[in-house]
């Protein structure tokens, strides 16, 4: 058989926000079998073979057919390349560490062309994965020599790019928490700065730290002598110590505080430069010059017998707490100490270099402290230690064995304490005690360090214990249960939510979007407005470009003023990035026309457009409503997609949907004797402060609204609770002018 050229990628999509495939962000390729059409598996010699031996995890993929080995039946039945590429892509990505289980692959109205999508958390990740399953496809599909080093070498190069653009492990649990709560969450950086919740709603964390992480309270922890003494001044106990200037200040002032003592850098950090259980003048000195290359300043304080551990307070309460242990090697009489650390300690599969190892790799050559350790034993790290001598490496190893059942409560308290003392809503409280068990002053322990943006990693992987769900914790914390579920002016929710209404379609969308964000402003909430008018903030137009797109979305859901967002989505939207948000709380379907603009998609039928806009409807809170024209007779299959209530609407009060939707005791909109009429199941009430519509027209002649963007965009107020009489003036009271498209502000 002849070789195949490679498939084509004619095109990539990186869909950020709910799409006609999923509710979660997934990379699009459009592809381009060309002579590989005619190709399927089954009629590549040796081709399955040759993919299983590279992969042959992807032969437990589910597939379409639901169950284990699924994809491998469709395989011996014959697949066609686009399909496999989705599995190997998938496949890379599970081997990666970044799992996906989310997959399709469609055929166009195009012979040889298909649509491929993957689950994607990060689009730089999503396109390496894309080229290396590529690749590897090609190969195997024409024999080439890709073996399994050129596997492990894309698996590698995958990783590394996740290293690169994915969260940090102490960000992604708090994100990962806050999902688990439906809070919807924006990454502002390419670091871990990241915004939980939308517009006034929300709250922003960096890493562990949390917009109520104040400044001064992060200055005051970050020098030691200043925490210790706030400490001590409300009766929390820690070890005396003060500044020193130089290494003989230093052994003055050990010999003042009474020996052992410790000597390490006032404002350093995990656990840098510190060294502990100092006797002679030599060690104190020595110290000196170890921690003065991890700080500005050195502090010498007395020793504290016992083990270190690390004690997490979230909001006041400790959440969690690990211990750490002395590391130790035994000699053999022919190896070195290097040699022995890494046979001994380093080979322990938990500990590595990254963040995700709860145990760090021990480097013998280059910690200061570990040296002066060694040069106290009369040893260094090419020394030999005789056979059966046991040499201690680290006074007080990784703080990584979960002691959180084993917190005294007077311990807890004196914890607790120390962090409002700081000012700090979450800190790392470390902790000398030879019993954590025990009262701390009985048994000589002390609070040696207040640390902001503590570590989370010892918690969620400990090396021996119980993981705790310390980004739980974090999240209660910022968004406490028992609130309200959608942000009222002035007040947060449990969810981070504001009232954010989605409008699609394709007649009149505009003017409902304006429309309603004009109500929403007479209702008293600071609502930002994208569509394709412009960009507006409380009536204020900061943009007169089209801004019915997802940038524009982002950056309404991002200001911190907006308490309450109206976006309009076009198809076109919907399908080139998605919905800008996770979830809506009204969602509006105006119609389902106008396929003919959206060629570029392979959408030519208007009956293509339900399955476009039920996007809208999908992304529904189950507190929230749609809102959908009952014209069309296929909005009536969108009622059974929402998650929450709907609302049908038509001119028409005997139309079909409207009246089978009341007999359900349904909410309806529709006009009857010239006048808007809501409706719950049979009773019926007329929009009160509007009059006839007629009237209304006359007085408005200038506003060119239909009378299906004035029920669309009532039937969004009425969901959202606006009081009636306050929908009804305040059409009465809409004209163009409250929204310049032409008068252009700056934003506040």
């Amino acid at each position: 058989m002849s070789k195949q050229d490679d498939i084509k990628l004619l095109r990539i999509n990186y869909l950020r926000g709910p799409n006609i495939w999923t509710y979660r962000p997934a990379l699009e390729v459009w592809l381009d079998l060309g002579t590989l059409e005619d190709f399927p598996s089954n009629l590549l010699p040796g081709f399955n073979d040759r993919l299983i031996a590279l992969l042959p995890a992807v032969s437990e993929h589910h597939c379409g057919i639901g169950e284990r080995g699924g994809f491998l039946q469709r395989l011996q039945e014959g697949t066609w390349a686009g399909h496999v590429l989705e599995h190997v892509v998938i496949e890379l990505l599970n081997l990666a560490g970044m799992p996906t289980g989310f997959g399709q692959t469609r055929s166009t109205s195009k012979r040889g062309i298909y649509r491929m999508v993957f689950r994607a958390r990060d689009e730089q990740v999503a396109r390496t994965a894309l080229a290396e399953g590529h690749q590897l496809l090609m190969a195997a599909i024409n024999a080439d020599s890709y073996g399994s080093a050129d596997l492990q070498a894309a698996v590698e190069r995958i990783r590394a790019k996740v290293d690169d653009c994915y969260l940090g492990p102490s960000t992604a649990c708090i994100v990962a928490a806050a999902t688990a709560r439906r809070i919807p969450h924006i990454r502002l950086n390419d670091g871990n700065l990241v915004q939980l919740g939308y517009g006034a709603s929300q709250r922003r964390i960096w890493t562990a730290e949390t917009e109520l992480t104040g400044a001064i309270a992060e200055g005051i922890a970050h020098d030691k002598d200043l925490t210790k003494s706030l400490l001590a001044t409300c009766g929390v106990p820690v070890p005396e110590g003060e500044i020193v200037d130089s290494a003989e200040e230093a052994w003055v002032a050990a010999q003042n505080i009474g020996l052992p003592v410790v000597v390490k850098p006032s404002d350093g950090n995990h656990g840098r430069g510190v060294s502990l259980d100092l006797r002679t003048q030599q060690e104190v000195q020595a110290a000196f010059d170890v921690a003065q290359r991890h700080g500005s300043e050195v502090m010498v304080e007395r020793f504290v017998r016992g083990n270190e551990h690390r004690l997490l307070v979230v909001g006041g309460r400790v959440v969690a707490a690990a211990r750490g242990e002395a590391a130790w090697i035994t000699g053999d009489g022919h190896s070195t100490v290097t040699q022995l650390v890494d046979a001994q300690l380093n080979i322990d599969p938990r500990r590595g270099l990254g963040e995700d190892f709860p145990l760090g790799q021990i480097r013998t050559t280059t910690d200061g402290a570990i040296l002066l350790d060694l040069e106290r034993q009369g040893l260094s790290p090419e020394a030999i230690p005789e056979a059966g001598r046991e040499v201690l490496i680290q006074r007080n190893g990784n703080v990584s064995i979960d002691c959180t059942d084993d917190v005294h409560p007077e311990v807890a308290h004196s914890v607790s304490l120390a962090a409002r003392v700081v000012g700090l809503d979450v800190a790392g409280i470390d902790v000398v005690a030879q019993d954590i068990s025990r009262p701390l002053e009985p048994q000589g322990g002390a609070i040696v360090e207040v640390n902001a943006g503590p570590g989370l990693l010892m918690h969620l992987k400990p090396a021996e214990g119980t993981p705790r769900p310390v980004g739980r914790d974090i999240c209660e914390h910022l968004f406490p249960h028992g609130t309200t579920d959608v942000s009222e002016a002035g007040q947060h929710s449990q969810y981070g939510r504001i009232p954010v209404i989605g409008i699609a379609g394709s007649r009149g969308t505009q003017d409902i979007a304006r429309l309603l964000a004009w109500l929403l402003h007479l209702s008293g909430r600071y609502t930002g407005l994208a569509c394709r008018n412009g960009l507006f903030l409380d009536q204020r137009c900061i943009d007169t470009s089209d801004c019915a797109n997802w940038e524009a979305g982002q950056l309404l859901l991002i200001n911190r003023a907006v308490q309450a967002a109206v976006l309009e989505n076009g198809a076109d939207v919907i399908l080139r990035t998605g919905l800008c948000y996770d979830h809506c709380q009204i969602g509006v379907v105006a119609d389902l026309g106008s396929a003919s603009d959206l060629g570029d998609f392979d959408i030519t039928e208007d009956d293509q457009m339900f399955k476009v806009l039920r996007t809208q409807v999908d992304a529904v809170l189950p507190g929230g409503a749609a809102v959908l024209n009952a014209d069309p007779a296929r909005m009536l299959e969108m009622k059974n997609l929402c998650d929450g209530e709907v609302i049908f609407y038509s001119t028409n009060p005997d139309a079909a949907i409207i009246v089978a939707h009341r007999g359900e005791q349904g909410r309806a909109i529709f006009i009857r004797d010239d006048q808007v009429v809501l409706a719950t199941g049979a009773t019926e009430v007329f929009l009160p402060g509007l009059g006839k519509l007629a009237d209304w027209a006359e007085r408005h002649e200038r506003q060119l609204l239909s009378a299906e963007t004035l029920l669309a965009a009532v039937g969004a107020a009425w969901a959202l609770a606006i009081p009636l009489d306050l929908i009804g003036a305040g059409i009465e009271a809409f004209e163009v002018s409250e929204i310049p498209e032409k008068n252009v502000g700056r934003a506040d």
